[in-house]
C-alpha cells in the first residue's frame, strides 16, 4: 500500500500550539481527488494541502488546498505554511516560491533567521480586489448571534469580497467581537435566500483597535465552526480598506484566534497597481509534527 509523508505547521504564530494548524502532504503524486478530500477530512484542520509537480517548470509546485468538505481555489495560511515546509526542504529559489493554484499563480517570499531557519512567509494574493453582493444587517447579525446594532455600517454594509476566494466582511463594534457565536440555522436561511452565494458563506468579523484590527471568522456550512487565522480574508480586508479611502497603500496588523486559545498575528498590506487593488498577507510559521498516511 502506498504511503504519503506529511508535515504539520502552526501558521501566523511564532510559537507551537498557536495560530492556524496546517497539514502539508509534500508529495501527493498518485493520490486521487477523493483520497485528498478524505485525508483533509481526517486531518480535521481548517485546510490541508497536497503538493504536486508544476505544469510549468519555472514554478515551484502545483498546490491543491482542501478544507473538510471541498477544494479551495486559494487560501492564506495554507500558502504560508506550505511555502515554509517546502523552503525548509530547499525548494525555494532565493527565498521565492511560485505555486500554481485554481485561483491563479501565488507568489510567496519566505523569511529566515540568522541561522538560516525558515521563520515565516508573505504571500501575494493571486487576484485583485473584486466585490460581490451586500447582505442585510439583520440576517448577518442573526448568523453570529449579535444584535443588528452591533454591526457597523458607517463605512460599508456586510460586503462579499475576494482576492482569490470569497468572504463576507462585516465590521462590528469592538465590545461585540467576543460575544459572537455562529447560528448554523441562520446561516442556512441566509444561504438559501441568496443562491448567488453558491453554498459558500464565510463571515469575517472585524473591529478596529486603533490602527490595527481584531477579527474572527465563522464558516460552519463548510465545516469550520471558527478559524483561528484566515489569511485570505485578512488580505481581502486590507484591499477593501484601501478601496474605501484615497490612499495609495495601507498596511496594518490583524489579531485573530484569541477567543479560541490560538492567538494569531497577520501582517497585511494593499496597494493600488494599474487601477487595481492588490494585497499581501504574511506571518510566522512553526513546525509541529511529521508522519505518513497509508492509503
Amino acid at each position: 500500500m502506498p504511503t504519503y509523508p506529511y508535515e504539520t505547521v502552526d501558521v501566523f504564530t511564532e510559537r507551537r500550539f498557536g495560530g492556524n494548524q496546517l497539514a502539508v502532504f509534500t508529495d501527493a503524486r498518485g493520490m486521487s481527488d477523493a483520497e485528498m478530500q478524505a485525508l483533509a477530512a481526517e486531518m480535521n484542520y481548517s485546510e490541508t494541502t497536497f503538493v504536486l509537480p508544476p505544469s510549468d517548470p519555472a514554478n515551484t509546485a502545483r498546490v491543491r488546498i482542501f478544507h473538510r468538505t471541498a477544494e479551495m481555489p486559494f487560501a492564506g495560511h495554507p500558502n504560508v505554511g506550505t511555502a515554509c515546509v517546502l523552503a525548509a526542504h530547499g525548494r525555494d529559489r532565493d527565498g521565492l516560491l511560485l505555486f500554481e493554484e485554481m485561483a491563479g499563480l501565488v507568489e510567496v517570499k519566505v523569511t529566515r533567521d540568522g541561522e538560516g531557519r525558515v521563520t515565516g512567509a508573505t504571500i501575494a494574493a493571486p487576484q485583485p480586489l473584486s466585490l460581490g453582493l451586500t447582505l442585510p444587517v439583520d440576517a448577518i447579525a442573526a448568523c453570529v448571534g449579535l444584535a443588528p446594532e452591533d454591526i457597523v455600517v458607517s463605512r460599508h454594509q456586510p460586503q462579499q469580497a475576494s482576492v482569490g476566494v470569497k468572504f463576507v466582511l462585516v465590521e462590528i463594534k469592538s465590545e461585540a467581537l467576543a460575544r459572537a457565536a455562529p447560528d448554523i440555522n441562520a446561516y442556512r436561511r441566509l444561504e438559501r435566500a441568496n443562491p448567488v452565494l453558491e453554498g459558500r458563506l464565510s463571515l469575517f468579523l472585524y473591529a478596529w483597535d486603533g490602527n490595527n484590527a481584531r477579527a474572527r471568522m465563522f464558516a460552519p456550512l463548510a465545516g469550520t465552526w471558527e478559524d483561528p487565522a484566515t489569511g485570505s480574508a485578512s488580505a481581502t480586508l486590507a484591499a477593501l480598506t484601501l478601496s474605501l479611502g484615497s490612499e495609495e497603500a495601507v498596511a496594518f496588523e490583524i489579531t485573530q484566534g484569541v477567543e479560541m486559545g490560538r492567538p494569531s498575528l497577520l501582517h497585511v498590506a494593499a496597494r493600488r497597481v494599474d487601477g487595481e487593488i492588490r494585497a499581501t498577507v504574511g506571518g510566522g510559521c512553526v513546525p509541529v509534527l511529521r508522519g505518513e498516511a497509508t492509503l
